[in-house]
């Protein structure tokens, strides 16, 4: 297994390698060059280190990425979801945050939209008032349980006021034992400004922190979602963000094949190629849909199994229109959804901490739920949805 396995990531790599000459020659002389050179990897490099969890590496991603289906993100920090409790009046408790968790992932007939969930660790350990473990809860509905293993931004110094993501350090045991509490995927969030350039050095330590996350996580039986999160601060043109997504992406690949990272046992979590937030001219779904189809079939492999979109504060409406709108033609990826907010937003407001609106909870948020599983289909329609629902969540300068 290991030996074919090798041989995957060698085509894979030199995949990516042979569209970025591509994409230079299609768009002429004058395009910038790239951040990173690619090379033939050597005959005598080193064996996957996947080795005995790749057929399971494998069958976990396919499972995720199953029509109709998409996966649910309430891996926010403590101290987000404190946010969240407290705009509907409620205090940051361990006891509030549990109550809130159990509303979301006991809510009946949930996998029939979601095939994943991703949690934070305390959740990972959490139980129902009853003594049913989460984990087991997902596992009835047929939806694996993920978990969130970065440890969150921190200034990168020699920037332009850019971050980088910590967590490399302790990784390898704490991935083992989230395996044993039944994880069976995991998430690493590392974002990109815009506005701050982004510089070499912010993209290269995004990239190179993003390989090296999936190559550990991969040795511990965790599928790794790969998430290099453009952010939507700024007043760039779509045309920026595509430039700018491009050479993210490019990079990344180059360090996930030379880090010996099975594609085909990743996800991954991109932003949609969108206008900065604060640009003056809003792009269409269908506009929103070209471009960032256009960048993943310049960057990202087929063997990648699926492609689970951020919402990154559009609104709940506006993140399930525009992957509808990728889905109205076939793909070489499962083409879904990753979402939090979009999917949490009208469920939290309707809930309102109070035990007696549980049930209205659960079927808000399965009709989100049901409305991004119709747009991964490609049938969604925003017919009768709710003002709520329509209502923007961007934050400038958001922290998860």
């Amino acid at each position: 297994m290991a030996a074919s396995t090798h041989q995957i990531n060698l085509s894979s790599s030199q995949w990516i390698g042979q569209q970025q000459s591509l994409n230079r020659r299609r768009r002429g002389s004058s395009s910038a060059a790239p951040l990173v050179t690619f090379r033939r990897r050597s005959s005598a490099a080193a064996p996957i280190r996947a080795g005995s969890y790749t057929e399971e590496l494998v069958q976990t991603a396919k499972s995720i990425a199953s029509p109709g289906r998409g996966i649910l993100a309430i891996d926010e920090s403590n101290a987000t979801c404190g946010k969240r409790l407290a705009s509907i009046g409620l205090e940051n408790t361990e006891t509030n945050r549990q109550a809130y968790r159990q509303l979301l992932l006991t809510t009946p007939g949930l996998g029939e939209y979601i095939s994943g969930a991703i949690l934070f660790e305390e959740t990972l350990y959490q139980s129902t008032t009853n003594g049913k473990k989460f984990v087991d809860c997902l596992k009835d509905e047929k939806i694996v349980p993920g978990i969130k293993v970065d440890k969150g931004l921190v200034p990168l110094p020699g920037s332009n006021n850019e971050s980088w993501c910590q967590g490399l350090d302790g990784l390898a045991s704490r991935s083992a034992e989230y395996y044993k509490q039944g994880a069976r995927f995991a998430k690493w969030r590392t974002v990109v400004s815009i506005p701050c350039g982004p510089s070499a050095l912010a993209v290269k330590e995004a990239a190179w922190g993003l390989a090296r996350y999936a190559a550990i996580s991969q040795d511990n039986g965790l599928v790794p979602i790969v998430e290099p999160e453009i952010l939507l601060d700024g007043d760039h043109s779509i045309d920026r963000t595509l430039e700018v997504a491009e050479k993210v992406w490019s990079e990344v690949f180059f360090y996930l094949a030379e880090n010996n990272v099975v594609f085909e046992g990743i996800l991954l979590k991109p932003s949609m190629v969108t206008p900065g937030a604060e640009h003056k001219e809003k792009a269409s779904p269908e506009t929103i849909a070209k471009y960032t189809l256009t960048m993943l079939k310049r960057r990202v492999p087929p063997a990648v199994p699926g492609i689970m979109f951020l919402s990154g504060g559009q609104s709940e409406v506006e993140a399930t229109l525009n992957l509808n709108a990728m889905n109205q033609s076939p793909n070489p990826w499962h083409v879904s959804f990753s979402y939090a907010r979009a999917l949490q937003n009208t469920v939290l407001k309707t809930w309102q901490g109070r035990p007696e609106n549980a049930e209205a909870g659960q079927k808000a948020l399965l009709i989100r739920a049901k409305a991004n599983s119709l747009a991964q289909l490609g049938r969604y329609s925003a017919e009768g949805e709710s003002e709520e629902a329509r209502k923007g969540m961007f934050v400038k300068g958001y922290t998860y």
